[in-house]
């Protein structure tokens, strides 16, 4: 069996494609949306992450705004920033760039956001809202990942998802999303980690697998059923080569597979994208 690649990529070319029409409308109309971000420090990463993000936003008509922040900031600096970027007319939306520098307060900065510029949906008001199954801004990951299995027809209702990781950013939100009563999710979803001693039992039985546990090669051939779609949403770096949790031999009996490299973190970034434009149409509405 050859596996069908699921391309983040290519679909979030197609993404962006369309909500730079959104913008281009949007601006006929005098509202300009506007994505702000804060970086603390210098991690190269966090930097080029930031950056990129700044790109996506030039590339479909997103206006941008930044605080750089120094490494020895102090926890009353970064609030201060992040007041100003709530205060700001021009930013529908922001996000606090992590992991923060040692010592300073990573919950508190988060919790200052508010919810409705809080591009990532991670806010507890908007986590809630995800609980409830009322709008607001979802998690860009999980958001991202429905639709990249929306987009390829992968059979999602009724069917058995299991997501191995618990974090807070895809495996907690996205286990919500994908049991809610709402077109391309409504599936029976089990949830298991790495402090599991033997993740076969569960894996077998899946129709869906989303790897997000941050530890590589933790799916393998033989623990995935002929046929089953598989999404790659943990990475972690040896060196300079970035690793999957899914082992690579895993598309000699998948039915669908992301790629290593191009499957979900272009569709993160496009829901990053797709929350701000919603926040600014938001704006568009009470104006």
């Amino acid at each position: 069996m050859t596996a069908t690649i699921m391309d983040g990529e290519a679909l979030a070319q197609k993404t962006k494609a369309e909500l730079s029409a959104t913008v281009a409308d949007l601006r006929t109309r005098g509202v300009v949306p506007g994505l702000g971000t804060i970086l603390v420090g210098d991690d190269a990463a966090s930097a080029r992450y930031v950056a990129k993000k700044h790109e996506d936003c030039a590339e479909i008509g997103i206006a941008s705004a930044h605080e750089h922040l120094p490494a020895g900031a102090t926890q009353e600096e970064v609030l201060a920033a992040i007041a100003r970027l709530n205060a700001d007319p021009a930013v529908d939306a922001f996000l606090v760039q992590l992991p923060l520098p040692d010592g300073l307060d990573e919950e508190e900065a988060l919790l200052a956001v508010d919810p409705e510029k809080d591009v990532d949906g991670l806010h507890p008001v908007n986590l809630g809202r995800l609980v409830m199954g009322t709008p607001g801004p979802l998690p860009c990951t999980p958001a991202g990942i429905v639709e990249l299995l929306g987009a390829y027809e992968v059979p999602v209702e009724g069917r058995h998802v299991v997501i191995v990781g618990r974090g807070l950013t895809i495996g907690r939100p996205l286990a919500m999303l994908l049991s809610l009563k709402r077109p391309g999710c409504n599936a029976a979803v089990t949830v298991v980690h790495t402090g599991i001693s033997d993740l076969a039992p569960y894996l077998r039985t899946a129709d869906i697998i989303v790897a997000a546990a941050g530890r590589a090669g933790v799916v393998r051939k033989e623990m995935v059923k002929p046929g089953a779609a598989v999404v790659g949403a943990g990475t972690t770096w040896e060196g300079r080569k970035l690793l999957s949790d899914v082992s690579d031999d895993v598309s000699d009996v998948a039915g669908w597979i992301t790629p290593r490299v191009g499957g979900v973190g272009p569709m993160t970034r496009a829901m990053l994208l797709h929350n701000t434009v919603r926040a600014a149409q938001r704006r568009a509405s009470r104006s």
